[in-house]
């Protein structure tokens, strides 16, 4: 499909000259992804992406914008959102503005791996601003070569950064109750300022563009030498995606931040969830988790259907941001046991969230 051009008219965006500056970079990155994305879809007849807008506060204080699509000849889901908030009229809060493209491509055919890249730039107050950079490979079905290609473009990349990238991603996405990793490949760096703003914003875009360009040649040769699965293989697949599921849901820091911080974009948060999962595995974890998160995944549990394979619905979605929001506001102390790199960054707090306690739950 053509990439269109217009967008809402009601949403606004920073005021800052970096935060257009790295509006830029981001939505760059999100069209080349799309369009890299459709060109290996196309010979599948696929129907390719739409797009779909969000506004914060009507446009008031920003939204954003994601290409989207599911179920299709060549993905199970795959949501390439970037977004733009701002509080250019609220002085107060802490968080001038915050600019982000965060994707996950999620294959349909269980031989072509996931992927999961956020790149931020976060701007408060005081003119400070730090970049966020994040890229993971996610298979279900584990090849060492693509494992080694994806790693070595993240060394390459990262240059000096990658030992420490590659240690925080190890530790972020680490899922202690299953005792693995929720991908092969890891790479997390919180807080990237060199105090040269043009040097680090070339950084970003450097790295985005060389995820992209790797996972789209990974991505094709998957498609390419791929024979029809096997009902063993969509098995794994499926339990892979349910191992997705519950560390989005359980650990992930990044995505209960975004449901706290507001409830204008739920299912756009959520697209990061697969299209199905298991119901019973995820059952089967309950008593894996220390307390209070065995209560968070029996809630997850009660708002998925009975279906086998289970369907993660846009209401599903919904319903799932609801239960996670609702848990930590009644258990704040839980978020010291989310995901994290070296530092915590205080996302709740700088978006001037209430969720009765400080984000480290302290």
């Amino acid at each position: 499909m053509p990439l269109e051009d217009t967008v809402d008219p009601r949403r606004t965006h920073p005021e800052s000259a970096k935060a257009a500056r790295a509006w830029d970079v981001v939505e760059s990155l999100q069209l080349g992804l799309v369009e890299a994305l459709e060109k290996i879809a196309a010979p599948f007849d696929d129907p390719g992406f739409q797009p779909i807008d969000w506004l914060r506060d009507d446009g008031r204080h920003g939204g954003g914008r994601r290409y989207a699509t599911e179920l299709s000849p060549v993905f199970n889901r795959a949501s390439i959102n970037v977004s733009t908030v701002h509080y250019d009229d609220i002085p107060d809060k802490p968080l001038s503005s915050a600019t982000a493209l965060s994707t996950i491509i999620h294959p349909d055919h269980p031989r072509a791996p996931s992927m999961h890249t956020h790149i931020s730039f976060t701007e408060l107050r005081d003119g400070k601003g730090y970049w966020r950079l994040m890229a993971d490979l996610n298979p279900s079905l584990p090849a060492p070569d693509e494992k080694e290609r994806f790693d070595a473009m993240l060394e390459e990349t990262a240059g000096e950064t990658f030992d420490e990238g590659r240690a925080q991603g190890e530790r972020y996405f680490y899922i202690p109750a299953l005792e693995r990793h929720r991908g092969v490949s890891h790479f997390y760096l919180e807080g990237f300022d060199t105090g040269d703003f043009d040097a680090d914003r070339r950084f970003a875009t450097d790295f985005g563009e060389a995820v992209i360009d790797t996972y789209a040649s990974i991505l094709e040769s998957a498609l390419a030498s791929a024979d029809e699965p096997t009902e063993e293989e969509r098995r794994s697949q499926l339990s892979y995606h349910t191992v997705y599921f519950f560390q989005v849901l359980t650990l992930d820091r990044g995505t209960t931040s975004g449901i706290l911080v507001h409830d204008q974009n739920d299912v756009g948060i959520l697209a990061s969830l697969p299209a199905f999962v298991n119901r019973k595995l995820l059952s089967s974890w309950v008593e894996k988790l220390p307390a209070p998160q065995d209560k968070l995944l029996r809630g997850l549990i009660d708002e998925l259907s009975d279906e086998s394979p289970c369907p993660v619905t846009d209401d599903c979605r919904a319903r799932l941001a609801r239960a996670v929001r609702e848990h930590y506001q009644s258990h704040p102390e839980a978020l010291k046991l989310q995901a994290r790199g070296n530092t915590i960054p205080p996302t709740v707090a700088n978006h001037g969230a209430r969720c009765r306690s400080s984000e480290n739950g302290e």
